[in-house]
């Protein structure tokens, strides 16, 4: 497979996110889940126009383009000028809202004075490995690609001029695409159309249906053929319409703020940020489980990085903290109740992430603020809906992640309790206090191991959450509960124990008395963003102490970019290293906005919305000489804190 780093644009709909390049190209598909399965390898579209080879849409020397949404809606429109033929190529792909369906509509036009005969060429090539291998065959005028789980059917309403299933790659440059066989080994097969002949001024329209399918259960092909028959009877047109009447009703029913008068670029752009988050979120999340991928997959290769279309508990709880924020309420919910009730351990921690179905996904450790973030984050939740019955729905699951955070604390503070001398004596003649011990915990950016002040901070607010659960709780069991009640008495009188233990460790642990600031951990004393997590969001010190002070005028001589964004931390070394962060820069605008300095909140704020892609996608990271998204594009938790800070 080939590297493709950078999702310019993404849509989706129903079960299906799909990914594309600025000049069209579609990178990939995502289905039945927005980050399992990836389908796509390659999808090339292209012309031969009169006499010549394949003029490829997405990438020829003489092509222009201009690529834009429907205004508040997922649907992409691709605009291709030809220069040299003087060929306009109108391109809109949109998905169907109710059926595993990707349009892609054509509008030609003759630009010309002299006629153009035209032939449309698809190339497409689907992921395919040893277990899984993809075939292919000609089926009901389609092309038919299938492995032993799932098919692609790639069709119009047009009759199909050529195709090829094999060796395509070798004379598909020609234009010219021919073979005998309508069956055949390979995942990399070529269709034609014939467009016929535009003259000068002329239109013409052309359609193109994806139709994406696991197999469940073997279908009889007259049941196949009747619903390829169903979708080429689809009026394109109305379907389109359809598609965009869903989404802007949708942005309307979720914009939870006044937007801003549209008198400048900046407020145009903050606008745009705002809809293009409220449309992202849906194409991110799992409708079934209620999982949230952190982005569409940039590198399924692992050139650069781990991968990123996994759920992390911990980059959820943001996501769903913004989800609340643009009303919507039960996506959030599904997060708490469904994802993380599913993929709690036994022990009561969360792994590293997960596939969006529950699925544990591949971890190369833990990080014990993924679980402390799932118990602050269900409590935000509660915060809006005012619920009990949520509340009382996960407090098994809340009380079991404490009870293993207190045990994670009791290996740092040797804190274990004592008191049990049958217990202790049992575990001294079997070891089986070893058992207990947790291996040392990676940092928020799963790059150190050790003891963390991010870390620390995040089981402080998890432990300031559970007291305030247990203040709704409590009068709820009381009547008729007096055991729960007492086991709830002794869970929250250790956590306000330890709350206190956390503080005298990190004041004795994680506190510099050479610069008077807080270290991150323990091994080093890089300045790090995630430092600002005592404050924002775990508020174990207020903003305004000075030991936070201190740090945060740390934080801004090392890790402030001269273009006015924030890093991670001190030489960070991934992608370069050199790059602000978004995230980083939001959370520092939270610093701030919590401090009472709103000027330098609007400043943060003022960069993100600046380095925003022409769409009002937020990357991961942000290139300094471009002022714009340089690695994973459209990352929910860079739109989540876009949408906190709001």
């Amino acid at each position: 497979m080939k590297n493709k780093y950078m999702n310019d644009a993404i849509i989706g709909g129903g079960n299906i996110t799909a990914s594309y390049t600025e000049k069209g190209e579609l990178l990939r598909v995502m289905y039945p889940a927005p980050d399992f399965r990836n389908w796509i390898d390659e999808f090339l579209t292209g012309v031969k126009i009169n006499d010549s080879g394949i003029v490829y849409l997405h990438d020829d020397i003489n092509n222009q383009y201009n690529q834009y949404y429907t205004e508040n809606t997922n649907v992409l429109h691709t605009e291709i000028l030809n220069t040299y033929f003087k060929l306009s190529v109108k391109q809109t792909d949109f998905a169907m809202l109710n059926k595993s369906v990707l349009i892609k509509k054509y509008e030609f036009e003759n630009k010309n004075n002299i006629e153009l005969e035209v032939n449309f060429l698809v190339h497409a090539k689907l992921l395919s490995d040893t277990n899984n291998m993809v075939g292919s065959e000609i089926k009901e005028n389609a092309l038919v690609q299938y492995s032993h789980d799932y098919t692609m059917y790639t069709f119009s309403k047009n009759p199909l001029l050529s195709y090829q299933l094999n060796d395509t790659s070798s004379n598909i440059v020609s234009g010219v695409i021919q073979d005998k066989d309508y069956i055949g080994m390979s995942s990399d097969s070529s269709v034609s159309y014939d467009i016929g002949t535009l003259k000068p001024g002329e239109k013409k329209k052309f359609v193109l249906f994806l139709y994406f399918k696991i197999n469940e259960e073997n279908q009889s092909e007259v049941a196949i053929k009747k619903e390829l028959a169903d979708i080429r009877k689809l009026d394109e047109n109305k379907e389109e319409q359809s598609v965009e009447k869903y989404w802007k009703k949708y942005v309307k029913d979720h914009i939870n703020i006044e937007l801003k008068p549209e008198t400048s670029e900046y407020n145009k752009k903050f606008n745009k940020i705002y809809q293009r988050s409220i449309l992202l979120f849906p194409l991110l999340i799992n409708h079934q489980t209620g999982g949230i991928s952190a982005a569409v997959e940039v590198d399924e290769n692992i050139k650069e990085c781990g991968r990123y279309s996994y759920c992390w508990p911990r980059d959820a709880v943001f996501v769903t903290r913004a989800l609340d924020q643009v009303k919507m309420i039960k996506e959030a919910e599904k997060f708490y109740k469904v994802f993380c009730k599913n993929t709690q351990s036994k022990n009561g921690m969360w792994e590293q992430r997960f596939f969006t179905d529950c699925k544990l996904a591949p971890c190369w450790g833990y990080q014990i603020d993924e679980t402390a973030s799932v118990i602050y984050g269900l409590y935000e939740h509660y915060k809006v809906v005012k619920d009990a019955k949520f509340l009382k729905d996960t407090y098994k699951m809340c009380e079991n992640a404490t009870k293993f955070l207190i045990n994670y604390l009791d290996n740092i503070f040797g804190t274990k309790d004592k008191s049990d001398i049958v217990k202790n004596e049992i575990e001294k003649t079997y070891h089986t206090e070893d058992r207990n011990k947790l291996p040392v915990s990676y940092d928020l950016w799963e790059e150190n191991e050790g003891i963390h002040l991010y870390s620390l901070a995040s089981i402080y607010g998890a432990f300031q959450s559970m007291k305030k659960i247990h203040e709704v709780l409590k009068p709820e069991f009381e009547p008729n509960n007096r055991l729960k009640v007492e086991a709830i008495n002794k869970l929250e009188a250790k956590v306000i124990l330890y709350q206190e233990e956390i503080k005298k460790y990190i004041l004795a642990n994680l506190y510099d008395t050479e610069t008077k600031a807080f270290l991150r951990n323990k091994t080093d004393k890089k300045t790090d963003i995630s430092q600002l997590g005592i404050v924002v969001p775990f508020e174990i010190f207020s903003p305004k102490e000075k030991k936070v002070l201190n740090t945060v005028e740390k934080i801004n001589m090392t890790i402030r970019t001269y273009t006015g964004g924030y890093l991670r931390f001190e030489q960070d070394h991934y992608m370069g290293g050199n790059s602000p962060w978004p995230v980083a820069t939001l959370w520092m605008g939270m610093y701030y906005q919590k401090a009472g300095e709103k000027n330098k909140a609007k400043e943060c704020l003022k960069f993100v919305v600046n380095t925003a892609n022409k769409h009002g996608f937020l990357g991961e990271q942000v290139d300094n000489s471009t002022m714009s998204p340089n690695w994973v594009n459209g990352l929910a938790w860079s739109h989540a804190m876009f949408i906190c800070l709001n």
